[in-house]
């Protein structure tokens, strides 16, 4: 019961957000303005429903320490993607032909900050977290990770194989992020820098999605394998490498600070349930 208030809660915020984002289209100053306030409240409203279902305080979305993590996360998501787009320039398959839209990066901030928060919340703060404490880590992490992916599909230019490259990349990527620091700032970071610099900086396309274009005036063309064709480079071979290795990376360090739940046998999984706020 807990997961259903939870995801309610957050999905709520979300719909709410993606109304008034809707709404604000070719403004982006006012997208600006409706998608840094969504996030807020999004992880404000998921704290209050967390410490209302659960009786524990919201450990996970805790202020100490969240610029530095947010920051940090942004900084690798940024550069993840800053990796992808050098080898599709290298290659010859991405070509600048100058400064694109400044307001357009300003929305897609905006745009991507809303979108980031909302679905680390909603995947790994809520489905990820509930459901490890059930069945462990690494099932846990497959089943969202499949999920995150599948929800991928609804989007206008999606693919079967840009939704298998996203839940490999990013449902392996970020939610191994949160296992490592079991804190959903390193994630939400990474979620928003590698989105933002997908839309505001590089003007590629994001997850199939109609992208406004960002800072560069850009185009990107080769082989789908490469590129990730019309889904944009998320489907891209060089994002399911860079991100498997992160992944493993984050999955490491979270092996190493024991951060690493065990598959419950049966009889544990009971005992565990019964054992939950009612």
């Amino acid at each position: 019961m807990r997961l259903v208030w939870q995801l309610v809660a957050v999905a709520a915020v979300a719909f709410l957000g993606g109304q008034g984002l809707a709404a604000a289209e070719d403004k982006p100053w006012l997208q600006l303005a409706v998608g840094v306030p969504t996030a807020v409240l999004a992880v404000l409203v998921y704290g209050w429903v967390v410490r209302r279902t659960e009786r524990r305080p919201s450990t996970e979305v805790a202020l100490e320490g969240a610029p530095a993590a947010t920051v940090r996360g942004t900084l690798i998501g940024a550069a993840l993607f800053g990796a992808v787009m050098v080898n599709l320039f290298t290659s010859g398959y991405y070509e600048v032909d100058g400064l694109g839209s400044v307001t357009g990066a300003v929305g897609l901030f905006g745009f991507m900050a809303a979108a980031a928060v909302t679905e680390e919340l909603m995947f790994r703060g809520v489905l990820f977290r509930i459901t490890e404490e059930r069945i462990g880590t690494w099932i846990a992490l497959v089943l969202t990770g499949a999920l995150f992916g599948l929800s991928h599909l609804l989007n206008p230019d999606a693919s079967l194989w840009g939704a298998t490259a996203i839940a490999i990349e990013a449902g392996g990527m970020l939610t191994a992020a949160y296992v490592a620091t079991r804190k959903l700032w390193v994630p939400i970071g990474l979620h928003f820098g590698w989105n933002f610099a997908a839309s505001g900086i590089f003007s590629t396309e994001v997850s199939g999605n109609d992208t406004p274009q960002g800072l560069l005036d850009s185009a990107t063309s080769g082989p789908a394998l490469l590129t990730g064709g019309d889904f944009g480079p998320e489907g891209s071979v060089y994002s399911v490498l860079f991100c498997v290795l992160t992944t493993i990376a984050f999955m490491w360090l979270a092996y190493r600070r024991g951060h690493v739940v065990p598959r419950r046998r049966r009889a544990e999984r009971i005992d565990a349930t019964a054992k939950l706020p009612r």
